[in-house]
């Protein structure tokens, strides 16, 4: 008979942003130690809140499952003698396995030692298999506390476990284990009794304990959503904020306040930033868009006093916004312009000059890539304005207290300056994406500026030999690099990553050429690695991958072709296309040089496939010009058959030296041809 299992880990609250990889990683360490002590259940679940991390397993069995083992021993040539009898070699072999010789196996000419084990009883392994699992949690940080050796990411206060209604004791950092679990600080009577694992949850909403994080988020939407409609708004829930609030209640009671219309003068975000990144409140916008003088919070407890809450939540509010208002007054006092002479005081990196250096790079840099990508005058004199402009927030006095808002502001103090919209979008713009799944620049101008901050962090940080190794990345390069894929994807740029990294390393005045051409490899390789990531992400086949992406020079076109390339072969039609082109690819390898001699020529087959390359080569590379990648590999196809022909009729390693090398010659051409598209060869059929 199975039954249901709790373990419940007891904590001072823990760090809202840790909880999720808390609860995955107990999940996942939990369902791979019972696979692997032969224990069958039918669902894994865990519950978390600040103050505990809950572990629920339903209909674990009673009994381990049995197992038998079989190794494989000497021949029976040599573990018998001639009369049968077994030699030493079997009663090693059997000592060794600790059976019986006589009761050792024959099968296949060889001996076989089988065992077997009974299962044991589930109660007698959960205790050391729950210690373990408490011990073996990893966190971003851990903690020790008093005299103990034992690290946690918080204090261990008290620890259940129970198998149905029996108790399994083991112990942790000075902390037994029993059926004694805690209620709501301020709520509950305090401690209570879980009488069983599947009363767990229950017993927990009877000590106003809201265990199911997915209970929790629903309650906490519901509640912010019915508030926001109560006063003619609907309210702003972004889910990393959600998730953040999720973890933070065990018994949420969501409340509005208030702040004075005075405030809503300020930008948006200036409002918006210390009211959500600071305080964790919910802003309420109206049917526009609009900020509404309201904000909804959530508190940890019931609805008793709430007008008390309101009023706490509402002077800190104020308080914050009054500064963000004293910044917004003090800067402007001057132009966003003005603040571009300050950036002299900022340095950018050891060695590599101020950030006022690098906005004068990031205006040639970004208007060296307008011109490569064919962008306007008008737009590269909107880019290198903006490209000026763009980091004159940072010694602003606003951002300097919300950092938060970098772009934002420059964005706003741009407009209120008169500098146009598309400066001030490209301002803005920049950033873009800040992080995985934020969208790209959608302006000419913030593409171009966006492209090349980063390309100047990626390079300048390279040229002081911290290339990202391992985990470590301090500077958030790999993330600044797949913002550069996604952006000249995302715009179809035909444009080379080494072309930008060498204009932006002549900008940082590095001059060695050794140390050039190790950074240009670094760059390279460091994009190639992204441009696999973004193709593996999008599904494309990791051979597919390998077959088109010999670096990612030019990134839109490569991602492209991978793209077109995946879906013929997923539809089949390129199969017997890439068993001909496999074959021209290993032959040509002989090739000494790709030198035709059409007067050579003297078999029908081999004046077939000639022509048809002529003819092909032509079309393929109106096709790669076009960006016509579907077109290109069709064209191509018409090589299979004139390829089967030359192999099934035509000698290729013909006696005559002068014969030989011109038909290698043409097969090399043809395989050129063939990889200008991908190495076939690398297809895995």
């Amino acid at each position: 008979m199975a039954k249901d299992l709790l373990l419940e880990i007891g904590t001072e609250e823990v760090p809202a942003h840790f909880m999720p990889g808390i609860l995955a990683q107990l999940k996942e360490k939990a369902t791979a130690k019972f696979q692997e002590m032969r224990l069958d259940f039918d669902e894994v679940t865990t519950l978390g809140t600040p103050r505990r991390t809950a572990l629920l397993v339903k209909n674990l069995a009673e009994t381990q499952q049995g197992a038998s083992s079989e190794y494989k021993g000497p021949s029976t040539a040599i573990a018998f003698d001639k009369d049968g009898n077994p030699t030493k070699a079997a009663i090693g072999f059997a000592r060794g396995k600790k059976v019986d010789v006589a009761d050792l196996v024959v099968k296949d000419g060889y001996v076989y030692a089988v065992s077997s084990e009974e299962g044991k009883q589930t109660v007698e392994l959960l205790p050391t298999l729950l210690k373990e699992l408490v011990e073996g949690l990893n966190f971003p940080k851990n903690m020790r506390w008093g005299d103990l050796d034992f690290r946690f990411v918080r204090p261990l206060r008290w620890l259940v476990a129970l198998y149905d209604e029996e108790v399994i004791d083991f112990t942790v950092a000075n902390v037994t284990s029993g059926r004694v679990s805690r209620g709501h600080r301020f709520l509950s009577e305090g401690d209570f009794t879980i009488n069983k694992a599947s009363d767990y949850e229950q017993a927990c909403k009877d000590a106003f304990i809201i265990v199911d994080q997915e209970k929790r988020r629903d309650i906490i939407k519901a509640q912010i959503e019915e508030i926001a409609k109560a006063h003619n708004g609907h309210a702003e829930i972004t889910e990393d904020l959600l998730e953040e609030v999720i973890y933070l209640v065990e018994y949420p009671t969501a409340l509005c306040g208030t702040f004075e219309d005075k405030y809503l003068k300020l930008p948006k975000e200036a409002v918006m930033t210390p009211m959500r990144d600071h305080q964790r409140y919910f802003p309420v916008l109206d049917d526009n868009n609009n900020l509404l003088p309201l904000f909804i919070t959530v508190r940890n407890g019931g609805d008793y006093c709430l007008d008390k809450v309101q009023h706490g939540n509402e002077r800190v509010l104020r308080a914050r916004l009054a500064d963000a208002q004293f910044f917004f007054d003090e800067d402007r006092k001057h132009s966003l312009y003005d603040y571009v002479e300050k950036l002299k005081t900022v340095v950018f990196q050891e060695g590599l000059g101020t950030i006022y250096d690098k906005a004068n790079r990031l205006a040639e840099l970004s208007a060296f890539i307008g011109e490569k990508v064919n962008a306007t005058e008008a737009e590269i004199k909107t880019t290198k304005r903006a490209a000026i402009l763009a980091k004159a927030d940072l010694v602003s006095a606003m951002v300097c207290e919300f950092t938060e808002l970098q772009g934002i502001m420059g964005r706003e103090y741009a407009l209120l300056d008169g500098e146009g919209q598309e400066v001030a979008t490209a301002i803005y713009e920049h950033y873009m994406p800040r992080f995985a799944g934020d969208a790209e620049p959608a302006s000419v101008a913030g593409r171009l500026v966006s492209l090349a901050d980063k390309m100047d962090n990626i390079v300048a940080t390279f040229s002081r030999g911290l290339v990202p190794t391992g985990s470590q990345d301090p500077f958030a390069l790999r993330r600044q690099a797949l913002g550069i894929v996604h952006t000249i994807i995302e715009a179809n740029y035909t444009i080379s990553i080494s072309e930008i990294a060498d204009k932006a390393m002549d900008l940082l005045n590095i001059t060695d050429s050794e140390k050039r051409a190790e950074i240009q490899k670094n760059v390279a390789e460091f994009f190639t690695l992204r441009l696999k990531n973004v193709l593996s992400d999008n599904d494309v086949r990791y051979d597919i991958i390998d077959a088109v992406l010999e670096n990612a020079d030019e990134v839109a076109g490569t991602y492209a072709k991978a793209c077109v390339t995946a879906q013929e072969i997923a539809s089949g039609v390129l199969n017997d296309a890439i068993q001909a082109f496999v074959r021209v690819g290993n032959i040509s390898k002989k090739a000494e040089n790709n030198v035709i001699n059409e007067a050579l020529f003297t078999l029908d087959e081999e004046k077939a496939l000639y022509n048809t390359y002529v003819a092909v080569a032509k079309d393929v590379e109106t096709a790669l010009n076009n960006k016509d990648y579907k077109t290109a590999i069709d064209k191509m196809q018409e090589l299979t058959a004139p390829i089967n022909n030359f192999f099934d009729n035509v000698m290729v390693m013909d006696k005559d030296e002068q014969i030989k090398n011109n038909r290698l010659a043409l097969l090399k051409n043809i395989d050129t041809l063939i990889k200008s598209i991908a190495d076939f060869g690398k297809i895995v059929l």
